[in-house]
């Protein structure tokens, strides 16, 4: 596979899993042709044309796409000094170099541009847990606003220009992997939800999973961040897995008048985790890279399968499936 062929197939596994649907998905995209179509023939120039086919904005790669890729160095976030290290293991391997430098993290336009367009998933996800659409809507637009905001003044493009320098290409993989890691944590409460009685139970169930155990041992494994153990569920909301970040601090009170007891999220912020606890709703933190190192397995076990090696840093632990089915 070539770099272009890796990103194409990162987006088509991103929409393959995503929560709002296939049908809810291709709508966007044809609102986005329509944009397109509508653009004054000589702004069309100025055109993002991945919007065409790429839900994911926050998603993108950068440099050569022609380039074949046999190894590829993969972390949570990505920046110079993994390029500089991508360099290091070519020059000590030669034979064997490292032809791809792959974040999860947005990077570049994908973070300036990207990140808070994937937030409207948000939207979608609330409404799975029984807020109306209007209102998921409504709060979702206003902490877009704040994000789009808040990525306007960094430099997102060290790692960038550092790998031009050095002619590697780099890939940024974000919602494709979130989705996929939702999808797994969806499928596991459903498949579990006769057994979760209680947070205690959501933890011991996290605790088979690779991942989280790994984490663990590292000592930042999942854990109870409102409530304890013994706290009842009830229905069991998995709400900051994707969508890009954060959403509204506002929709802990509209999630507990529709009848959540319980959250399952990556990390939360002290005004979301303030918010929570005002409402007397259950939260469990799976743990942020561990649980982004699932999503980035489950779409790089399917990379392994047409031959290309991993080589983790920067945060990601690789737990091959491949492996662990043979």
């Amino acid at each position: 596979m070539n770099v272009e062929q890796i990103y194409k197939h990162a987006i088509r596994l991103g929409i393959q899993f995503d929560i709002r649907g296939g049908v809810a998905v291709k709508r966007n995209l044809a609102r986005a042709k329509a944009k397109y179509d509508a653009t004054a023939a000589g702004e069309k120039k100025k055109f993002d044309m991945d919007r065409l086919f790429n839900p994911y904005m926050d998603t993108r790669f950068f440099g050569d796409g022609s380039k074949a890729i046999k190894r590829v160095l993969v972390g949570i976030d990505i920046g110079a000094s993994e390029v500089l290290l991508a360099h290091e293991l070519t020059k000590q391997n030669p034979k064997k170099p490292i032809d791809l430098v792959m974040a999860h993290h947005p990077i570049g336009k994908a973070l300036s541009q990207g990140l808070s367009d994937v937030m409207r998933i948000q939207i979608e996800l609330l409404h799975k847990f029984g807020i109306p659409l209007n209102i998921a809507e409504s709060l979702t637009k206003k902490r877009l606003d704040e994000v789009s905001k808040n990525t306007q003044s960094g430099n997102y493009f060290g790692a960038i220009d550092t790998a031009a320098l050095l002619n590697y290409p780099v890939m940024c993989v974000h919602t494709p992997a979130d989705n996929m890691v939702a999808h797994f944590i969806f499928n596991l409460v459903e498949k579990n939800k006769k057994k979760l009685d209680t947070v205690g139970d959501i933890m011991d169930m996290f605790m088979q999973i690779p991942e989280y155990q790994i984490a663990e041992q590292r000592g930042n494994g999942p854990y109870v961040l409102i409530g304890d153990r013994e706290n009842y569920t009830g229905k069991i909301a998995v709400t900051e897995i994707t969508g890009g970040t954060e959403g509204s601090s506002d929709m802990y009170e509209k999630l507990a008048q529709f009848g959540i007891g319980t959250v399952i999220g990556m990390h939360l912020s002290p005004k979301h985790e303030e918010e929570a606890r005002k409402h007397h709703i259950n939260v469990v933190i799976a743990g942020h890279m561990s649980s982004d190192s699932i999503g980035m397995n489950l779409f790089l076990d399917t990379l392994e399968k047409q031959g290309i090696e991993i080589v983790p840093t920067s945060g990601f632990t690789r737990v091959s499936r491949n492996k662990r089915k043979k």
